[in-house]
């Protein structure tokens, strides 16, 4: 070999190893540092709207008249069913028709509920994936399951996971958010948006509904900004001297730059969160003022202006542990589940809209989803009706970038029971969206307790039917 080979080598051999390193470096030093995506993505932000409790498919998007002709009668039990359902269906039981009439609505024909009013003039903007099975049909498992890709506790939110893979295009703001029910939060807690094994920088900060976004984000009344900047320098050299020293240094690594971000937000997080800085056209779109839809019409509102800043992903979390007020109806069913489409109707076909009025849809991808489906059939007695568990039949719906308006994917079975042909997997759901950013599922990994992990485990299956061509 010539000399100048070797000289080449070596320099093309110093200059890779100079650009990993600065990835390293630019990793401990800010972790929220905008990175590279496996391909070339769809979407730049995710939007996702968790329903927590179950939410009845056959009572909002699964028409199926077959309920009608079988009220009150037992329903036959499939071969290929297990579990708990299996059990439901063993026992006495009678099927249940929807509480509400469907019909068709935009020019897909979608069958939606009639409890539905505002859903109908965005329908055609959704893609719907029919028959997506949990691994548990509890709710603290299966919510777990939907928001992190595993039953138990521990493991990285969907959220970390995008950050953890890409960065955060804004630096002045978190690049994963959780905007909960203000009523409280869902089962779990803040494990539904923890960043489990990988680094604590990847954690959701959750931003209150109204006044400050996070608590003592202010500096002290009168300290000035450039005071607060010395104050912050110090105590960060300080740290940063403290972790020289040591070796797991993960949760300081956080905290230093928690401190970075919050000195950034400062600035940026009280304007983001003023919802009074929008037009009266735009409040009145998301029912900001009605008492009904002001809730989540406000979570749906900052989830616009939030990615709209840049941020990469926005939970919203709909309904309260498993109470009243949220989407697990055991009984009354009659009178709870309208109230619960009632809040979400409005202000969810408003930010579909002013995604799209703004310039903002094809570069975010929206995902609708529950942790579980309903049972067919009864749980309850008398008026008071309700439904009982189905972890096999959840149904979720996307719009937005890289989505193919008004597809199907898969088909329920005549009862809305479980597939009819095809059974998806949550996994599937959660290698949809990272495709969709433009990252590996496979490739997008973590190594811990000595193996390779990944949100969607030993890897899901990229549901292409919704997938624009």
């Amino acid at each position: 070999m010539s000399n100048n080979r070797r000289e080449l080598l070596a320099r093309a051999f110093n200059g890779i190893g100079a650009l990993a390193l600065a990835d390293m470096v630019n990793a401990a030093v800010d972790p929220m540092a905008p990175k590279k995506p496996h391909f070339a993505p769809k979407a730049k932000n995710v939007i996702f709207l968790y329903m927590s409790g179950g939410v009845s498919q056959v009572d909002t998007f699964e028409h199926k008249p077959a309920l009608q002709k079988y009220a009150g009668q037992r329903l036959p039990v499939p071969k290929d069913v297990d579990g708990e359902i299996r059990s439901f269906l063993e026992r006495p039981h009678g099927a249940v028709p929807a509480i509400a009439p469907f019909r068709q609505c935009g020019q897909s024909g979608m069958y939606l509920s009639t409890m539905f009013e505002h859903l109908p003039k965005v329908v055609d903007d959704l893609a719907f994936i029919h028959a997506i099975k949990g691994d548990s049909n509890n709710h603290s498992p299966a919510t777990l399951h939907i928001n992190t890709g595993s039953i138990l506790q521990g493991s990285p939110s969907v959220g970390a996971w995008a950050t953890y893979g890409l960065g955060s295009e804004n630096r002045n703001l978190p690049g994963f958010i959780v905007l909960h029910d203000p009523r409280g939060g869902p089962v779990n807690g803040p494990a539904v948006w923890n960043s489990g094994y990988l680094p604590a920088s990847y954690q959701g900060t959750a931003f209150r509904p109204v006044g400050t976004p996070v608590l003592n984000l202010d500096s002290p009344q009168g300290v000035t900004r450039e005071q607060a900047r010395r104050e912050l320098d110090f105590l960060q050299a300080l740290n940063r001297e403290h972790a020289a020293q040591r070796t797991a240094t993960d949760d300081l690594e956080a905290r230093i730059a928690s401190y970075e971000l919050a000195y950034r937000m400062q600035m940026e997080a009280p304007q983001v969160v003023d919802l009074n800085l929008e037009s009266r056209a735009t409040r009145e779109l998301y029912g900001i003022d009605d008492p009904v839809t002001g809730s989540f019409g406000r979570q749906c509102l900052m989830a616009r202006r939030l990615v709209e800043k840049g941020v990469r992903f926005v939970l919203l979390v709909h309904g309260w542990e498993n109470g009243t007020f949220s989407w697990d109806h055991h009984s009354d069913i009659e009178r709870l589940l309208p109230a619960r489409i009632n809040e979400i109707d409005r202000p969810v076909s408003a930010l579909l809209t002013d995604l799209k009025q703004r310039g903002l849809f094809d570069d975010t991808v929206v995902v609708w989803t529950s942790e579980m489906g309903r049972t067919p059939f009864n749980e309850g007695s008398g008026r008071a009706r309700g439904r009982n568990h189905n972890q096999w039949a959840m149904l979720s719906w996307m719009a937005g970038a890289g989505i193919a308006p008004g597809a199907h994917a898969g088909a329920m079975d005549d009862f809305g029971l479980k597939g009819a042909d095809k059974q998806f997997h949550v996994r599937d759901l959660h290698a949809t969206i990272l495709h969709l950013l433009g990252l590996d599922q496979m490739a997008l990994t973590y190594l811990h307790e000595g193996r390779n992990k990944r949100l969607t485990d030993t890897g899901g299956e990229v549901i292409r039917e919704i997938l624009r061509a």
